[in-house]
């Protein structure tokens, strides 16, 4: 899937000091892209609006 167009952020629990960070792009219809900043050419994960929010919400009960 093409994410032209993909406005990403940088993750809110992402470190400033070039460690493990994960940048999503939430501007695009029907799906969510999900990459690693540190390699912003290489591959991403899409999901489904959905589901992001579903694995997000998960994640925060657990933190």
């Amino acid at each position: 899937m093409e994410l032209n167009g993909a406005r990403w952020r940088k993750s809110s629990r992402s470190s400033g000091n070039g460690g493990a960070c994960v940048e999503v792009a939430d501007n695009l219809p029907g799906v969510v892209g999900v990459r690693d900043s540190k390699d912003p050419t290489g591959p991403a994960l899409t999901f489904a609006p959905a589901t992001w929010r579903a694995f997000v919400t998960r994640l925060g009960m657990r933190l």
